[in-house]
Parts: structure tokens; sequence; C-alpha cells
């Protein structure tokens, strides 16, 4: 499926660390499919491909690091912006996390640049921000499959649903790879007694949470991607046709797990290592109280459309339950009730974290600008 003479795919990849290093990799080992690196970022310099030099995909990493060029983002928008000019096709791939990054959208996009991104922030945040970005892709496509459950599509299932009309009436899921490794130990089916703070350590030492893990046990995270996912529902948008949650994920109904936290463990990682086992006994009644009644503990998501309700919890639910019974290591799962699944809702599950995995997704999207 090669793109016709003069036609390649030009690719801008902006941040190049655990997730963007393996999107440039996925992308080289498709080289059949045309691409073309125009230009790399790190957080502290760039390459650019220019008529006289052309960014060798064997040794990207070594150019990038001897590069003496400093980023320079709005210079990446002018050489795609020129080779959209020219008739060619070109898609800027955010690899980071970035607010300010990802307030360039609307701008690239207006122009016929494509933005590929796994960075949540841009429809996550506050609605004038995806209004910009929605209106502006007219001219170009933004596709953010990874943004949910990294490679799995969730993204994509949803959209499929919402656009051949069926209805849908409640999404509900473990979202956060973090949550779920951490319940799935702390609360199985056959039980256990190792303390919540313990469970935490070892899922930070094997890199399973953010280095501080109070950043994924706040439910912000949780409450970005019920965002992202609510943000898609039309009928969730109101009378005015306004997308719903003003404020994005501040906006969401959020159980932050860490709501009596002092602001120096808030602040730093070791300090909050050192806080959190003043929280087991809490955890472990809770942990007892769902034992009694036949459930286990799992950090769900929930975008319930016929309620209009949108909230991260921490909730019961039976042993028999496929949230108990199906989820192993850092899986995300996910049910969607609709009116064609009505009966039995349909499931996506599978890893939603790891750098391939989200490369994967990141990639896949990159595709979709190609396939006809």
């Amino acid at each position: 499926m090669e793109m016709e003479p003069g036609k390649h795919l030009h690719v801008a990849v902006v941040g190049v660390g655990g997730v963007g290093t393996q999107v440039v990799e996925q992308l080289i080992a498709n080289s059949n499919y045309g691409f073309h690196l125009t230009a790399l970022t790190s957080s502290k310099r760039m390459l650019q491909s220019t008529n006289d030099l052309c960014i060798n995909p064997l040794a990207w990493k070594d150019a990038l690091n001897a590069s003496e060029t400093p980023v320079d983002l709005s210079a990446v928008k002018s050489t795609l912006q020129e080779l959209v000019k020219q008739g060619e096709k070109a898609v800027f791939i955010d690899n980071t996390s970035s607010q300010d990054v990802a307030e360039m959208y609307p701008a690239l996009l207006s122009v016929g640049i494509n933005v590929v991104t796994p960075n949540k922030k841009a429809f996550s945040g506050e609605v004038g921000l995806y209004k910009g970005i929605v209106q502006a892709s007219k001219s170009g496509r933004y596709l953010h499959e990874s943004t949910v459950g990294a490679g799995l599509p969730i993204i994509s299932t949803l959209r499929d649903l919402v656009e051949t009309g069926d209805k849908v009436v409640k999404i509900e899921g473990v979202f956060s790879g973090t949550m779920s490794y951490i319940f799935n130990n702390f609360s199985s089916v056959e039980g256990s007694d190792e303390s919540f703070s313990s469970i935490v350590k070892g899922a930070r030492a094997q890199g399973y949470t953010e280095p501080n893990p109070a950043d994924d046990l706040n439910g912000a995270d949780v409450a970005r991607k019920l965002t992202i996912l609510a943000r898609i529902i039309p009928e969730l948008k109101d009378e005015q046709g306004n997308f719903p949650l003003l404020h994005g994920f501040q906006s969401v109904e959020t159980t932050s797990l860490i709501q009596d936290a002092p602001a120096s463990a808030i602040s730093n990682g070791d300090e909050f290592m050192k806080w959190l086992p003043e929280q087991d006994a809490h955890f472990t009644r809770m942990r007892e109280q769902a034992a009694n009644e036949g459930s286990v503990l799992r950090y769900v998501g929930v975008v319930d459309v016929k309620n209009k309700v949108v909230k991260a919890e921490l909730a019961k639910y039976p042993k028999t339950h496929p949230f108990a019974t199906s989820l192993g290591g850092s899986d995300n799962i996910i049910m969607f009730h609709t009116e064609r699944y009505g009966k039995r809702p349909l499931i996506v599950q599978g890893a939603g974290a790891g750098n391939d995995v989200t490369a994967m997704g990141v990639v896949g999207d990159i595709l979709k600008l190609i396939r006809p």
C-alpha cells in the first residue's frame, strides 16, 4: 500500500522519550508506507531534514544527540505548513504531556497539518481548547486513540458506536493501569492480607506508578480519560450543543484516595511513601467490608449518559463480576452498555499501559491518515 510518488506522509515527532522512541522505531519498521521523517525533537534539541540533509532512520538517535539546534516548534510548524502548501500530507506527533504543546493543535489543524497524540491535556482540560480543536479539524484531522487505554481500541470503538447511530447508555471500566494493579493485588477474589501501602510500594518499585504515586491515587488520570470519552457522546451535549464538562477533568466527580495527605506528601514521592502507611487501617477496613459482602474493591470510571453523571470512584463489585475475575496485572477493562449491546455489554480489555502498546495506538492512528 505505497503512497503515490511525491505523496509521502511527512512526520514530525515531538518528544522522543519512552513512547516517542517506540513510535519512531515502529514507523521505521513500517517503511513500506512511505513515511518521511521531517523533524525530531527531544526536550533540549531538535533535528530537521532539509533539501541537503535527510534524517537517516537508522541513525536518528545519534544525529539528534549531536544536534546543536534548540527546540523551536514554530519552525517545525512552518516546515510542515510549507509541505502542505505543496500538496503533501503532514502529521505532527505530540508524545509529550505538555499543555503548551497541546495548545498548538488548533493552529496546526487550521493550516492542514494533522495531529496524532497520546497527550491527554488538550482533550480533557477546559472546554474552550477542545472546541477550538474540533472547529479547526475541518482542515486537518486529529487522532488520539492512545489517550485512553494506550493501544486498546477504546476511542475508535466509541466513535463507531456513535457514528453508526447506536445510543450509549453507560460506559464503565477500570481505566488506570496503576489502580488496576494495586486493587487486583490488594482486593483479590482469593483474598489478600498485604497492606495497601506495601502494594503501592511494590507497584512503584516496578514502575507501575508515577514517581510520586499521589499523582495516580488522586484519580485525576481516570477523570481525564472519562472527560475524553464523555465529549464524544452527542447525548451529553446541552440544548445549545455545547460539549460537557466545562472545566474538563476538574468537572468530573472524582474520589481521591489521598485527600487527607499533607502538602509535603503531595509534592514529594518519598515523603508520600512515608505517610501512606497511616492509611493502611482505613483501606483494610474497606477491603474487609467488601469481602464480607462477597465483593472486591475496584477504582472505576463511569460515564452514565442516562443520568448525565461522570464520576471516578472506589467501588465494590461482586466476586463474579468481570472487573473482579478478568483482570490481571495492570490491565484495563471497559464496558460499553448501549441500545444495541443491551443484554451483554461490549467489552474491551487488555494492557492499558506501557511504551510499546501506547506507541502502537499512536502509529495505528498515523496509518489511518494513509489508508484510503
